[in-house]
């Protein structure tokens, strides 16, 4: 604002003096006096203003007419296009200076003026490669996408611009959002130029996109040809691909091919953890459980999962506790230290119903870490220690608003995934998905896409359910306990026998004898509960963990008595 009122008051202050010198040049008496061969001119000093401007006005034409006679005399000498040039000079120079000013106000963003500038350089200039680019990088400017088009189907048409108009339309299909039209002018503008590397990237990310690995395995391996991504990127971005690509050979129903790529995947990248669960369960349903259970360690030493566990149990599914085990500590041994090994460790010996075991694997992780998965181990641990059903309850409590714990996350935008894929759902960022634990809400907010947080190794031998028990008590005519009634009234009878959770031992509180509807209501005195109850060999091993809400404290269950 004051720099404008500055040069107002300055324009102000040339045109006052140029006011008052005239004035003053009128006023004055004294003559300008020109002398020549006998003639003398006397004229005023604004007539010798008038008169200087007159002869460079005169000047100047002088100057023009020499030049056009200049080129006339050289079209008379044999130069058939001197005059076009002498006219085309002062075309080409306002020409460029509307393509300059043309360019300033592409890179400042106005895009009106830039079509204006764009059409006027167009008029001057025969150039149409140069002027073209102008009117469709004004028009993008503008947001005439119909007229940028337009202009750069015209710039196919010179070799020249060829490239710079198939870049322009696979942007503007990127800008309306047709990948598969962007695809192939991508794959266009590649054949044309193969080292540009905004084009290599464009064209990888589009294949992504589209589920063609086999052709962004190709770019891929092109770019590291050409040196632009180092040696282990390249590997890893290569496994990824090849890991997706036996994906979708499976899905085909080629597994031979499928195993071929996994394998492949696994070993240029061994801590991607979905290329080793492939690669293992296909030498699984090969039955060579030596390599599947070789690929599944290596991983584990370089990154403990879940699935790596999943997949290891898998070898061997009818195996007793005890003997998966067993089998399990050589895969404990390749990383014992990680907090994963701890956890896998905790769950077998859950699943060998050897709880102090289980207590000691945890270790203070409960405390240090808690999450979902640590606090249900330890609730498992708790119960089949015989603890108080109350402290079992707290666990779970605590596990009900406890961290999901290590989640597939996005390194780019932070989008937690169920299950791992090459592209991430939400960014379309490619191989940024990383097991870890979310930040903020999100570690709680969503599930665990691997069930790995409810004890996903606790499988064993089949045992009988709670219907083939033994009977505990003497037979009474089983009814559940109805709601109070007020003395006089009889209760009403119930066909139905209580619910028992698997699991757990029916107590005689739970029952009494009603008599009909007009008689009196009975309740026999309940027998004293034992303390330690022997609890048949009926529960499956899958379910250590179960608590119900209506048993009292008072009754405990002894778990360590049970034989496997």
């Amino acid at each position: 604002m004051l720099l404008s009122l500055l040069k107002i008051l300055f324009f102000f202050a040339v045109i006052l003096a140029l006011a008052l010198g005239a004035v003053h040049l009128s006023e004055t008496a004294q003559m300008l006096r020109i002398q020549y061969g006998g003639t003398e001119i006397a004229l005023t000093p604004v007539k010798a203003v008038v008169a200087v401007l007159v002869l460079m006005v005169l000047a100047w034409v002088v100057f023009k007419v020499l030049g056009l006679l200049l080129a006339f005399l050289r079209f008379l000498a044999g130069d058939e296009t001197a005059v076009n040039r002498y006219f085309a000079r002062s075309r080409q120079r306002k020409g460029y200076e509307a393509f300059s000013e043309g360019m300033l106000a592409v890179a400042s963003g106005e895009g009106k003026l830039a079509q204006d500038k764009a059409a006027k350089a167009a008029k001057y200039l025969n150039q149409p490669h140069m002027t073209n680019l102008l009117a469709a990088q004004a028009a993008e400017t503008a947001g005439d996408s119909r007229r940028a088009i337009a202009v750069y189907k015209k710039l196919l048409e010179d070799d020249r611009t060829r490239f710079v108009g198939v870049r322009g339309l696979m942007r503007q299909k990127l800008a309306e959002g047709d990948t598969h039209k962007a695809l192939l002018l991508a794959q266009k503008a590649y054949a044309l130029k193969p080292r540009h590397k905004e084009t290599q990237d464009t064209l990888l990310d589009l294949q992504t996109r589209e589920h063609d690995w086999k052709g962004a395995r190709q770019t891929l391996k092109d770019k590291r040809n050409q040196g632009d991504l180092p040696k282990d990127v390249a590997l890893r971005r290569d496994a990824v691909l090849a890991l997706q690509q036996a994906s979708d050979v499976l899905a085909e129903g080629n597994s031979i091919s499928a195993r071929e790529a996994a394998i492949s995947a696994a070993k240029a990248s061994p801590d991607l953890i979905p290329a080793a669960v492939l690669a293992a369960r296909s030498y699984t349903a090969q039955k060579d459980f030596r390599s599947a259970s070789r690929i599944l360690e290596k991983t584990w030493s370089v990154r403990p999962h879940p699935d790596i566990a999943g997949a290891y149990a898998d070898i061997v599914p009818d195996e007793t506790p005890a003997a998966r085990l067993r089998r399990f500590q050589a895969l404990i041994r390749k990383n014992p230290d990680h907090e994963e090994t701890q956890l896998l460790k905790a769950e077998l010996l859950l699943s060998a119903e050897d709880f102090p075991g289980a207590r000691r694997a945890l270790g203070d992780l409960a405390e240090k870490h808690p999450t979902v998965r640590t606090l249900s181990i330890m609730a498992a641990v708790e119960r089949g220690e015989g603890a108080d059903d109350s402290v079992v309850r707290g666990w779970l409590a605590r596990a009900l608003t406890a961290s999901r714990g290590p989640q597939w996350v996005c390194d780019t935008c932070h989008n937690v995934m169920h299950e791992w894929a090459p592209v991430c759902d939400s960014c379309g960022g490619f191989d940024t998905l990383t097991w870890r634990e979310p930040e903020g809400p999100r570690s709680t907010a969503q599930s665990s896409s691997t069930g790995a947080e409810m004890l996903p190794l606790l499988v064993g031998a089949p045992r009988p359910k709670i219907e083939d028990a033994p009977d505990l008590s003497e037979p009474v005519q089983p009814h559940p306990p109805g709601p109070a009634e007020p003395e006089g009234k009889p209760a009403k009878p119930r066909e139905k026998e209580p619910e028992i959770a698997p699991g757990m031992v029916p107590r005689e509180s739970d029952y009494y004898e009603v008599e009909e509807p007009s008689a009196t209501v009975i309740t026999p005195e309940p027998e004293p509960v034992p303390t330690e109850v022997e609890v048949p060999e009926t529960v499956e091993e899958s379910e250590p963990m179960m608590v119900r809400p209506d048993v009292e404290p008072s009754v405990k269950e002894d778990w360590s008595d049970k034989k496997a």
